[in-house]
């Protein structure tokens, strides 16, 4: 078997990529820390082509060097903006129509294998700080909230790996 060269992936430009149809996902950063947390979302919805990403709070924006390393240029494909309220992101985005879940182990939470995406609507998925999880105040704003079942001795996933479970089981669901 040989791995495919970089020229054999037919992957598409930036101009394309920002014209072909978006998984109707948009991703909110909730206080996240790690600029290379950060940099792997971003290069995580390139990879499933989600909308937007939305950074919230001291969550760190493009550029910067330390999220670049880890985003690989996805910072320049991925559309983003910067909320100083998680809340206000919730109430902006509620109001056009999305469906807002938080990512967090939760009373009455729907594990991710459960739970189907349904393909009328738009979702917005917000992931939490590293430490803390979901604002309790975010929590109280959502409409539903996804658990990602887990069987080892560890509390969570760290927010990259959790970010590509969760967006990889929504584009399986929608598009596949």
């Amino acid at each position: 078997m040989r791995k495919l060269k970089l020229d054999e992936l037919n992957r598409v430009d930036i101009k394309e990529f920002k014209e072909q149809d978006k998984l109707p996902v948009v991703v909110i950063l909730d206080n996240v820390r790690s600029m290379h947390n950060v940099g792997s979302v971003f290069r995580t919805a390139d990879g499933f082509s989600i909308e937007k990403v939305i950074l919230c709070g001291i969550t760190a924006q493009p550029p910067h060097r330390e999220i670049e390393k880890t985003a690989l240029g996805a910072t320049q494909s991925v559309d983003w903006i910067h909320f100083e309220d998680t809340l206000v992101a919730v109430d902006t985005l509620r109001q056009k129509g999305y469906e807002i879940i938080a990512i967090e182990q939760a009373e009455k939470s729907t594990m991710l294998n459960v739970f189907k995406p349904d393909l009328t609507k738009k979702y917005a998925l917000i992931f939490g700080n590293e430490v803390n999880g979901v604002s309790d105040e975010v929590m109280q704003k959502i409409d539903n909230c996804i658990e990602i079942p887990q069987f080892g001795t560890k509390h969570s996933f760290n927010i990259v790996i959790s970010a590509g479970i969760v967006l990889w089981d929504f584009f399986a669901k929608l598009r596949l």
